[in-house]
């Protein structure tokens, strides 16, 4: 007696055609979403905001902006320590957005070096 599969389950062609198609419309809106997301600004800032790095989706410096006040010219290893911590700040932000962006399009699929 032969085994039947519950309905959609099968693997004929009109199912194998179904998943092509939905295969094909994930990597476009994947590669729709990765070009926003790289189009896209991201700001973060530390030591309570006297200094702002703007960054790419695709991780390229677009601005660091320091306030005067924290120039200290006595104290630079704080200048960059503040920088170094919104550089970083930022670089989590776009990791962390891009992630869960593209996550809302592969659902559950765990797609090694996708992303």
């Amino acid at each position: 007696m032969k085994a039947r599969l519950p309905a959609g389950m099968g693997g004929g062609p009109q199912n194998q055609k179904d998943l092509m198609r939905k295969a094909q419309k994930m990597q476009e809106d994947l590669a729709a979403k990765q070009t926003e997301l790289e189009e896209r600004e991201f700001t973060a800032s530390s030591g309570g905001g006297v200094v702002e790095v703007v960054m790419t989706g695709k991780k390229e410096l677009k601005a660091i902006n320091i306030k005067p006040e924290i120039v200290d010219p006595d104290d630079v290893e704080m200048l960059q320590d503040v920088i170094m911590a919104a550089v970083n700040e930022v670089i989590r932000t776009v990791e962390d957005t891009t992630n869960a962006e593209l996550s809302k399009i592969t659902g559950s699929l765990s797609i090694p070096g996708l992303f």
